[in-house]
């Protein structure tokens, strides 16, 4: 099978069309590396988000990265929520991150499993502006061990 200088061309421009569409509708996506020694229950990891449009929807989720060694099957955190004009929600959120036989439900073959969790679809913003998200861990331990990473991904729907 030969194929022209064109026609590798075509098939290039398509599959960078297709790439792009499809990461076009990720209005924000940030993960925060924790440190090695741990994720200390004061330290909320902060996220700011600007949204400029209110009347879309959009899905919004938490993605987390855990080590195999991280020594419970569920994650506990607040998410507290800062609107524009100053008003502050928190919510406490269990994510389930191991079925009751102890497999890890996330992505990856590795020693790291990756859990990318909408907690919200169809959602819309009430107000147009900077909201400014914070998740802390409340795994009622000083310093959770062996979880990486934590972030925020909101995806226009």
């Amino acid at each position: 099978m030969s194929y022209t200088a064109s026609g590798i061309k075509v098939i290039i421009i398509f599959m960078l069309t297709l790439l792009f569409s499809c990461m076009s509708d990720i209005t924000y996506r940030e993960n925060v590396e924790l440190p090695d020694y741990g994720w200390y229950k004061d330290n909320a990891i902060p996220f700011t988000v600007n949204i400029n449009d209110s009347i879309s929807v959009y899905d919004f989720g938490i993605n987390i990265r855990n080590t195999i060694k991280y020594r419970y099957s569920n994650l506990y955190v607040f998410l507290y929520t800062e609107f524009p004009n100053g008003n502050i929600t928190k919510d406490t959120i269990e994510f389930i991150l191991a079925n009751n036989e102890g497999r890890w439900l996330g992505k990856g073959w590795g020693e790291v499993k990756e859990n990318e969790i909408f907690l919200k679809k169809g959602l819309r913003f009430p107000l147009s502006g900077n909201y400014k998200f914070r998740i802390q861990q409340a795994m009622r331990v000083d310093t959770l061990k062996n979880v990486k990473d934590i972030g925020l991904i909101i995806v226009k729907n």
